[in-house]
């Protein structure tokens, strides 16, 4: 009886211990198994969650009023990031405070990529220009690419017995007090170009910002202002239908929507010259993969032949840098302008 016993019980024992080895052979696979997945994961040039963006619509903030050259450049990337990824991107207008209120919305947005920023120039020129601004330009976010440049124009309501620049500066100055000029808000491009022209040639003018430029130029077309400054986009089609006169362009070369409105330098004022870029940026901390996602398929868009089209249209010239590049001349625009606004003590009016 004992020995059956001993016998039974060492059968109980020899089962126990394959089960074991058993089991720990399943972990073992288990374990071989997980390990060569997190293996493919690390070692994988694409890896599979980044094709997740965007998994849901994408808000792209425009810190200006509807209708303006933001807003304008806005909608067509909006359109072409939401056709060639197949998820919705739209156009959110914040305007205010020229543009701070609309940044600082954006700056506090969840650096997922879900938040998006356009705006021009007025982005490095309000540290310098206000007391104090909802955001840093260095820090609060990353840049994706300076999508495209161009100019300011100016042109006055038809009713101005001016046809060229330099007979309208010769208005001003025999009517102090009697002009003023429209822009998009304090800090905007056509407010620096306007303080600039005001400055060096001694002008009586009297800056009324407006919440955007689609604002400003309608305010001319209307006849409640004389002048407007502003980038080509909402202003060549007015300009078309005889609703403004063009009388000067900003910028390095003539533009093809205004061919035959000559630069300042061409009139006489070499001085007057502004690069009104318009660029993308997300919040500081965004992904690596999806900012160079966003840039390369922005960049894509605007070299579409018709998009580059509808750009020229607008007095639009496509750049496309590079988010390296971008930073760069954030860093030198921001340094260029904290000179020009406190040397020359301009002040929000």
């Amino acid at each position: 009886m004992r020995g059956r016993c001993c016998d039974v019980s060492g059968m109980r024992y020899r089962l126990r211990a394959d089960q074991l080895l058993g089991a720990v052979n399943i972990l073992r696979r288990q374990f071989l198994r997980a390990t060569v997945a997190i293996a493919a994961v690390r070692t994988s040039p694409c890896p599979a969650w980044a094709h997740a963006y965007p998994a849901r619509p994408v808000r792209m903030i425009i810190p200006f009023g509807p209708g303006g050259n933001a807003d304008f450049l806005g909608r067509i990337i909006a359109q072409k990031l939401s056709e060639r990824f197949g998820e919705r991107f739209y156009v959110e207008n914040v305007g205010g405070a020229g543009g701070n209120i609309g940044v600082g919305r954006a700056a506090l947005g969840p650096a997922d990529g879900y938040t998006i920023l356009v705006t021009p120039p007025s982005y490095v020129i309000n540290p310098a220009l206000y007391e104090k601004v909802p955001y840093d330009a260095r820090t609060s976010f990353d840049p994706v690419t300076l999508a495209v440049s161009t100019s300011v124009v100016l042109a006055v309501h038809p009713s101005v017995p001016a046809q060229t620049l330099k007979e309208l500066i010769g208005l001003i100055k025999a009517g102090p007090s009697k002009y003023n000029y429209a822009t998009a808000g304090v800090g905007s491009p056509g407010h620096m170009v306007g303080e600039m022209l005001r400055q060096s040639l001694s002008l009586d003018l009297v800056h009324i910002p407006y919440d955007s430029a689609g604002l400003a130029i309608g305010s001319v077309v209307a006849g409640h202002t004389t002048i407007c400054l502003a980038a080509p986009a909402p202003i060549v089609p007015q300009v078309q239908d005889g609703k403004l006169r063009a009388l000067g362009v900003a910028y390095r070369t003539r533009l093809p929507a205004l061919a035959d409105v000559p630069t300042m330098a061409e009139v006489g004022y070499p001085d007057i010259e502004f690069d009104n870029w318009f660029g993308v940026f997300v919040p500081a901390g965004t992904r690596g993969d999806i900012i160079e996602l966003l840039n390369r398929e922005i960049v894509a868009s605007i070299t579409l032949p018709d998009v580059r089209a509808r750009l020229a249209t607008l007095g639009f010239d496509p750049v496309g840098s590079t988010p390296a590049e971008f930073r760069k001349q954030i860093d030198i625009e921001l340094e260029k302008w904290t000179k020009l606004i406190r040397t020359a003590n301009i002040k929000p009016q």
